[in-house]
Formats: structure tokens, sequence, C-alpha cells
């Protein structure tokens, strides 16, 4: 690049240009009121962000500087990810670097607390449109009852609505860790393996929990 193509960019467009350990210092110095923070697009930063070019611990450190700036600029949330692209930084992160993030209980919450409300918006209503069914999920390693998290997917009438209460009896209840709930939602693994592999634990309608994947259209990794 040329000192006049440099001159003629904006701070957010060097930063965007920044990867790996550059671009995790930058998003940590920068002042999320500031006019740089406000020219960013979250999206662009996680399309930047390559997990496979980081250390085991820095893929945390890149979602935790975004819940940072999210405290005072909202437009850094999670939430405001796009479907793929949060696909994407999943499953390109790495098992040692999902573990890292599972290990941090406020990443842990929020990326559990992501996924389960992005749930609905990717139900199938057309294959889920005569299913009632009440999922309890239970996410080894945490801090509830037993040492688990704790979700309810309750599916009905073509629509999903999650809850951290248990409020009605399962059809089925699904015990796995973290790091595997995050490769099954995206892709990166199926029910079939995790179950022959032990990683996965079913109490309830085996056949149903094998096909419950298929009522939701989960977004592909781009």
């Amino acid at each position: 690049m040329t000192m006049a193509e440099n001159a003629g960019m904006t701070s957010a467009d060097r930063m965007a240009d920044l990867r790996g350990a550059a671009l995790l210092d930058a998003l940590e110095r920068l002042d999320p009121l500031g006019p740089e923070a406000h020219s960013l697009d979250v999206n662009a930063l996680a399309e930047a962000l390559d997990p496979g070019e980081l250390r085991k611990d820095d893929f945390s450190r890149f979602l935790k500087a975004l819940l940072t700036l999210a405290t005072r600029a909202p437009a850094f949330d999670l939430s405001k990810v796009e479907p793929a692209r949060f696909a994407s930084l999943v499953a390109s992160a790495s098992r040692a670097q999902l573990e890292s993030v599972v290990a941090d209980r406020q990443l842990r919450e929020r990326m559990l607390d992501e996924i389960f409300a992005r749930m609905g918006a990717h139900l199938r209503p057309d294959r889920a449109r005569d299913l009632q069914a009440v999922v309890h999920w239970r996410l080894s390693g945490g801090a509830g009852e037993g040492g688990y998290d704790r979700y309810e997917t309750a599916i009905s009438h073509g629509a999903c609505t999650v809850s951290r209460e248990m409020r009605s009896s399962a059809r089925v209840t699904i015990t796995i860790a973290p790091a595997d709930f995050f490769r099954l939602i995206t892709h990166q693994a199926t029910p079939a393996v995790l179950f022959v592999t032990g990683r996965i634990k079913v109490k309830g309608d085996l056949a149903f929990a094998a096909g419950l994947i298929g009522f939701f259209d989960l977004p592909h990794p781009v």
C-alpha cells in the first residue's frame, strides 16, 4: 500500500485490514464511544478474524473484547453477528479454543445464551408444524444443579421457545459438553458420531432425539 492510499483510509478501514493478534490488540484498545468504533461493523470484524491464526486463548480474547465493547456500544453485541458468520467463527475454532471459551464463566454463558436465543429463528415451521415436544438440555461443567447449565426448548405449533427454567416434562433430555454442542450446531459433528463415542447422552425418546436437528435449518459456515 502506498503512502497516499494509506492516507486516504480511515482508521476503521485500517483496523479492518488487521489480522490475528494485531486485530485483537486493536480491539482491546478501542474506545467503544469513539468515532472509530462507530464506523466499524461487527460482521466485518468477525469475517476478518480467523481462529486458525490465533493461539488457544486468543479466541476468548476476541469474544471478551466484543462483550466489553457491547456494554457501551450495542452494535458490537454477539446478537448482531449474522447467523452464517457466527457459525463460521465457532466452526473454525479449534477444540482447545472452544474449551478456553467454556472455561470462562461469562463467555460460556453468553455463547450458550446466544445460541439458544437463535433457535426459534432457525426452526423449520414446515417440518415442525405438527410437532409438540419439550427438550431439556444439560450442558456439563456448569454452575447449576448437578454441575450443569440447563436450557429448555419447547416446540409447539411451528414455534420454538427457550427458557432457563425446566417448566414442562421433557420428551428427551440431552446431556453434552459445551464444546461438543458448539460443534454439533455448526455441522462439525453429527448426533450419531457423538452418541457412539459417548460424547452425548440421551434420556427419553431416542428416535426423536436422532432426528431433532432436522427440525432446524442451522446455518452452515461460510
